[in-house]
């Protein structure tokens, strides 16, 4: 018995999980496509692992856990399987490999490259929030901030319908739990040891992997680096704070080119920002097959724009579109083909419309032991309310409800922020981006601090989420790191790619 199997004198037998074998055959549906799309539909396949809903009582039912592979493409035998993580929490695996074969290309002369949908996420028993839909400020929330008590009552309702859409997965969310869902699938893999990407939200992951099976850990990066201790309401309010500066960072550039949608004027152009958000977050505008496009979906599109320097002209031409002739069309294809390519906006076969924004909240809230009581959220609700505008007039409200809706939802685990540190693997690579959106540079520092002397920093003075995808340095860093071994020296840097700038 092998792994978690064994982990614990007296713990539930596993060895069930442990000795399944993947059957690979061809992708279908929305992958099959995505893949063909992308040129390399006959080069992946798909599969499926079962992991324990509970793992203290693996006899209460199992998720089938979805996974993609593509073949090493190396005329020998591959050094075994690299698995990746896209983020988020609440990113799906499948498709964004699916999507982005070519971007990892050189890493398979060496490696299968495998990714999957986390438990809870993706075609791996989504949950779901039912009529909340993708953005839960939409069930009237926003709009009864100042009542406390209605509040209250709003957050109950959507705790309540939560847990009715998700089905049993829900409570049994989580990193702890995603973690030990990989070690299943390291073994399924046949691999003696995890060779691992991460990025953002993927090095939460990775790190407690690293805490919970050291031994087990190969080569593994850790790009865009996750926070381990702050509670749900620092991590999103530092979110928003980093997405408001890189729209300001747009809006100068923009303003700074002919024929920028927003005119000339950085300041008019932010105030032109906000007051086209609220205006259709007010009016949506709508397709012909009825469905509503609102300011909070302009927003989720941003989120990911942002993400990258190199996307920034097509979202000014998008932009240009919605404004100029209220066709949303080109800004919802961008939320597409933005790391890793996953179509958030497509039609999805059996996957609710609203799994990603439900599986970050349920994630976030079992990952956080902080949970406030209702005397507490009447008192700081409006407080909340207003520092979040504060932080950003654009993403502050989207930003505030994963904190919110933690309340009413059991306390989660205090294992990561009390257990993942001083980890005795491997040397481990962490890729931090001075100028990240999403996850700070300080996490890094932070993060590289807890887990000790194993961990090894890359610092890219580059902008954007994540440095593997934005920077030929990051990139050729890694892939020396993974294929060859070759380890930076600690705080070494990349410099700004002339390219990313122009």
């Amino acid at each position: 018995m092998s792994g978690a199997a064994a982990d614990r004198s007296g713990s539930p037998d596993l060895s069930r999980y442990y000795t399944q074998k993947i059957k690979w055959a061809a992708c279908e549906g929305e992958t099959e496509a995505m893949a063909e799309a992308a040129g390399h539909a006959k080069d992946v396949r798909c599969g499926k692992v079962r992991v324990p809903i509970d793992y203290a009582e693996p006899g209460g039912g199992d998720v089938e856990v979805a996974m993609i592979r593509m073949k090493s493409s190396g005329s020998g035998e591959p050094r075994g399987s690299l698995l990746l993580n896209f983020g988020g929490p609440g990113g799906p695996g499948v498709s964004a490999l699916a999507g982005s074969q070519k971007e990892f290309g050189f890493l398979s002369k060496d490696y299968d490259i495998v990714s999957f949908d986390p438990r809870g996420v993706g075609q791996s028993d989504p949950v779901s929030c039912g009529d909340l839909g993708t953005d839960p400020l939409d069930s009237g929330l926003g709009e009864q901030s100042d009542d406390p008590g209605a509040v209250l009552a709003e957050l109950r309702k959507a705790a309540k319908e939560c847990e009715d859409k998700s089905g049993p997965v829900l409570p049994h969310m989580g990193t702890v739990n995603v973690s030990r869902d990989l070690d299943v699938m390291r073994q399924a893999l046949g691999d003696k040891k995890l060779n691992y990407l991460g990025f953002s939200y993927g090095t939460r992951l990775g790190a407690v992997y690293a805490a919970q099976f050291p031994k087990k850990v190969g080569r593994m990066v850790l790009d865009g680096v996750d926070t381990l201790t702050e509670p749900v309401a620092e991590q999103s309010l530092a979110t928003a704070e980093g997405r408001q500066t890189a729209l300001d960072n747009f809006l100068e550039w923009c303003t700074g080119n002919a024929g920028c949608v927003f005119g000339t004027d950085v300041r008019a152009a932010r105030d032109g920002m906000v007051k086209l958000i609220q205006d259709m977050d007010a009016m949506p505008l709508r397709s012909m097959e009825g469905e509503e496009f609102t300011g909070q979906d302009v927003v989720g599109v941003l989120s990911q724009a942002l993400y990258s320097r190199q996307a920034w002209p097509a979202l000014s031409q998008a932009l240009g579109a919605l404004l100029a002739d209220g066709d949303p069309r080109a800004l919802i294809r961008m939320s597409g083909g933005l790391m890793g390519g996953v179509d958030t906006d497509g039609p999805r076969v059996d996957v609710p419309m609203d799994n990603m924004s439900a599986a970050l909240m349920a994630v976030n809230c079992a990952d956080d032991p902080d949970r406030p009581d209702a005397a507490r959220i009447e008192k700081e609700v409006g407080k909340l309310r207003t520092e979040f505008e504060e932080a950003s007039p654009v993403f502050g409200k989207s930003m505030l409800m994963p904190v919110l809706l933690c309340f009413g939802r059991p306390a989660g685990t205090d294992y990561i922020r009390e257990r993942v540190r001083d980890v005795k693997t491997p040397k481990l690579l962490l890729v931090g981006t001075r100028g990240d959106p999403a996850t700070p540079y300080r996490w890094t520092e932070e993060t590289a601090r807890r887990l000790g002397s194993q961990a090894v920093v890359l610092d890219n003075k580059g902008d954007g989420h994540t440095g593997y995808l934005g920077s030929v340095c990051v990139h050729d860093k890694v892939n020396g790191f993974l294929l060859y071994g070759e380890t930076p020296k600690s705080g070494s840097s990349c410099p700004v790619d002339p390219k990313a700038q122009e």
